[in-house]
């Protein structure tokens, strides 16, 4: 069986590395502008170089989005900024303006012109459309089913890629193009400033009844106006791969570097074993429960997702505690603080190609070689001994309920 592509996001260089070094066979990530997420770090014309030699020397694609709808006055600046990007090295290009389209085709003619899922292809014709004015893939809306993603795919160009969103948050409206967030907040989503109204509670008041705020009920259990689960289909990439999609993408560049890490690891694992006909390990589909999500739907691939009237708040079960940053033979471990924990805390640990695995009774001392019970100082440094040598970047975490109540 093809395996697929697994593509994650990288919000800034520490999310980037964390992807790269967790199992990505690429990356998506956006410069200082025309990038739909204006709120995770993003790359400075400085750092992208850095960034892309980083995943270039792991193997890892680099893919670039340019994806917002531009208004005139910053077309002008469109040009300049596309041949930056193909001066960095980038692979590809995540396009949905079909103007940015054609200028990336004149100003970065070495990177490939990828069709962002702002453009809402929904059927074969207008995937052929793109293939034939040189698209060289297309991120499928994500309203569509696995059945007609199959159909696309037999009805296109074997050349041209099909991605598909495969885990993280969902809007709800028609493939991200949202209007709401402007509307209610003044924050444009597709300009990259989306407040995510999708996700607040909501309720109906009436004009002369000002205060008075009523819930609005679907069944006995009620409903709110607006609420969306997070994707995840890492219990049915056989699926996927058998549809013929060729990338599937994790959503989360405004997300944290553990939750890149995390599910990137999982995923990478689970596409693996599924690829060599390998049973799948469920420690790697229980990974994807360590991170902060809402409840867990597989969206429209499987037909209509129905509305889910329980709650749309976050599950946060678990904490980083902190990142290792060298290892020795002995296993003794430089790490950085993230947050609190004692020596007599229990503790997980997982990192890249690592399976995950219990820690007690470890033992700890500061830079100087003193015993340690409890660092304190955030980003603080100091040392803790393993059971084994493990990788750079591994993650030690706690398991702490912060959940939205």
């Amino acid at each position: 069986m093809k395996k697929i592509e697994l593509l994650s996001p990288a919000g800034d260089m520490e999310r980037l590395k964390m992807a790269v070094l967790y199992g990505a066979d690429a990356v998506y990530l956006a410069g200082t502008d025309f990038g739909m997420r204006s709120f995770a770090g993003n790359f400075s014309p400085e750092e992208l170089p850095r960034a892309v030699a980083f995943a270039h020397a792991h193997g890892v694609k680099t893919h670039v989005t340019v994806n917002t709808m531009p208004r005139n006055e910053e077309v002008a600046n469109l040009p300049r900024y596309l041949e930056q990007l193909q001066d960095a090295g980038v692979d590809a290009l995540i396009v949905a303006d079909l103007g940015a389209f054609t200028l990336a085709g004149k100003y970065a003619p070495k990177c490939q012109r990828h069709i962002s899922t702002q453009q809402s292809v929904a059927n074969y014709e207008c995937a052929r459309a793109w293939y034939d004015l040189g698209a060289t893939r297309v991120v499928l809306a994500r309203e569509l089913s696995l059945e007609e993603i199959r159909t696309i795919r037999e009805k296109t160009p074997k050349e041209l890629e099909i991605e598909t969103f495969g885990h993280g948050a969902m809007c709800v409206s028609y493939s991200g193009r949202c209007l709401l967030s402007n509307y209610m907040t003044g924050r444009d989503s597709n300009r990259g400033a989306c407040a995510q109204p999708c996700r607040y509670q909501y309720a109906l008041m009436e004009e002369k009844r000002p205060g008075e705020y009523f819930p609005v009920y679907e069944d006995e259990k009620g409903t709110y106006i607006l609420n969306s689960r997070d994707m995840c289909t890492i219990d049915h990439l056989k699926d996927l791969m058998e549809a013929g999609v060729d990338c599937i993408k994790i959503e989360g560049r405004a997300k944290s570097a553990y939750y890149a890490a995390i599910v990137t690891g999982a995923y990478r694992h689970v596409i693996d074993d599924v690829a060599a006909g390998k049973p799948v390990d469920p420690v790697w589909r229980d990974e994807v429960e360590h991170v902060s999500h809402r409840i867990y739907s597989t969206g429209f691939y499987y037909g209509e997702p129905g509305q889910y009237t329980e709650n749309s708040r976050y599950i946060r079960q678990w904490q980083v505690a902190a990142i290792v940053e060298s290892c020795d033979e002995n296993g003794l471990a430089l790490c950085s603080l993230r947050n609190k924990f004692t020596a007599g805390d229990s503790l997980e640990l997982v990192g890249p190609d690592l399976r995950p695995f219990s820690l007690q009774d470890f033992t700890m001392k500061d830079l100087e070689g003193n015993p340690l019970e409890e660092p304190r100082k955030p980003q603080m440094q100091f040392y803790l001994q393993l059971p084994c040598p493990v990788p750079a970047y591994s993650i030690l975490r706690k398991a702490v309920d912060l959940s939205a109540k």
